[in-house]
């Protein structure tokens, strides 16, 4: 358990609005996530054919990652623009424009013609819509993260953030669950043509129900009680790499290593077992359909658990294991068998669990209150592009170049390495809770100071 002050005060808000928030923060990254999980799937399946015809389909399924990375380098700039603004006018306020972005981008792109009607036109365009996406995303993670744990008792802040870390699964579970009964009642070539666009344009009606939850949620009690104590920052963006550097750099290397691993398990094992495996496309989505729907249990339990012994020790040896397991997993899906393939995504998506659900919480804490949002924003997107955006596309590379898993295998255990290194320069929470508690009580001074009409 952490050594906490014990004066600390409950969870600031009532219960009601902490419920309310870990709603609005899940469902919302389940639906932006389910925006991102379809081009993800889409990406490895049919956008090759669709948008980069070749002679090739190596060629093929390469370009179209390259638009998935799109997505991830996007990211920094949503979290310079949306960290910065999170900051400044609130957390709600910017949470509800990032659904916009990302789900308009995203309805989008299920309407976009082929290659074969625009020309070149249609692959830049779908490029740009990626990088809208992405921008939007890299906006919303950090502001999801801190609409539930800013509600939530600070002591308890490992389960509460998990609600923002319960969205990517849940999202890749909605999106595959979709593609995977379209390609169920499609024949292959009523897919390819038109079917997988039916999965991009449900995301209007999801955005919607997304934004009819988040509208109806107040502003977080961390953020008025800067508003109270008048501290909001002016200058996040130059403050974080002014002031907290350390902070900024433990919590980029942290995420390399989970980046990476969900890369594998969600995005690459798809072409993995479709091309070297010779199993079905279907058989592929429901590998990854199963790992996905344990994970939305074992995230806020990993959460939870991060809360009641020490969050940096729970990371490490989760990221030990994230190092350790592709090169049980490789031999074992060896014999082309779908249990072997199931059962390793499902550990590989089990570790990933115990490396994402205490995630949000040990990177919001390196960081102040006051300069919360933005810092975990740029932590969050820059490490996308080291992590996430780079790997499927690495491994693709890999493999061609190699015929082997074993680069692979090895590329993960290094970034396993780069995450260890995060969180040995990272803080404990106790400074986090102590910070949490003296803008509480600095800010109820502060009200106390222009009221000091005493209330019974």
């Amino acid at each position: 358990m952490h050594d906490t002050p014990a004066d600390l005060p409950k969870a600031p808000a009532a219960r009601s609005g902490v419920r309310r928030a870990f709603a609005a923060s899940l469902t919302g990254t389940a639906l932006e996530w389910y925006d991102f999980a379809v081009y993800s799937a889409a990406a490895a399946l049919v956008f090759g054919d669709q948008f980069f015809p070749s002679e090739d389909p190596l060629t093929g399924t390469l370009l179209a990652f390259s638009t998935y990375a799109v997505g991830y380098v996007s990211r920094p700039l949503g979290g310079f623009v949306f960290g910065r603004l999170g900051d400044v006018i609130g957390r709600k306020k910017v949470l509800i424009a990032t659904l916009v972005l990302i789900g308009a981008a995203t309805f989008l792109i299920g309407l976009l013609p082929g290659y074969a009607t625009l020309g070149p036109v249609a692959p830049a365009a779908l490029v740009l819509l990626r990088f809208a996406q992405g921008v939007g995303v890299g906006g919303e993670w950090g502001g999801a993260v801190l609409l539930s744990s800013e509600f939530g008792d600070p002591r308890r802040r490992g389960f509460y953030a998990s609600a923002a870390q319960v969205g990517p699964p849940a999202g890749n579970l909605l999106a595959n669950g979709v593609l995977a009964a379209l390609g169920a009642t499609l024949t292959e070539a009523q897919f390819e043509s038109w079917g997988w666009r039916v999965a991009f344009l449900l995301s209007g009606v999801l955005v919607g129900f997304g934004l009819w939850i988040r509208a109806k949620l107040e502003e977080t009690p961390v953020f008025k009680a800067m508003e109270a104590e008048k501290s909001r920052p002016e200058a996040p963006i130059r403050e974080v790499f002014t002031t907290q550097p350390r902070a900024l750099t433990a919590a980029i290397l942290s995420r390399v290593g989970p980046d990476v691993l969900y890369a594998m398990f969600t995005v690459f094992v798809l072409t993995y077992a479709t091309d070297h495996l010779g199993m079905s496309r279907g058989s592929a989505l429901t590998a990854v359909l199963v790992g996905s729907s344990l994970q939305i249990f074992l995230i806020p339990l990993a959460g939870a658990v991060s809360d009641r012994i020490n969050r940096r020790l729970l990371y490490g040896c989760s990221a030990v294991a994230a190092g350790v397991w592709p090169f049980l997993f490789f031999p074992m899906v060896s014999g082309g068998g779908w249990l072997a393939l199931a059962a390793g995504v499902i550990v590989g998506l089990a570790i990933h669990s115990f490396l994402y659900g205490p995630q949000a919480a040990f990177i919001a804490e390196q960081f102040s209150p006051r300069l919360r949002y933005t810092g975990s924003s740029l932590a969050y997107t820059l490490a996308g592009i080291i992590g996430g955006a780079v790997a499927p596309l690495l491994f693709t590379a890999l493999l061609s170049a190699y015929d082997s898993w074993v680069p692979l295998a090895l590329y993960i255990a290094v970034t396993a390495v780069v995450t260890l290194t995060g969180v040995r320069l990272g803080r404990d929470a106790d400074a986090a809770v102590a910070e949490d508690t003296a803008l509480a009580a600095g800010a109820e001074a502060a009200r106390s100071a222009e009221d000091p009409t005493p209330t019974n």
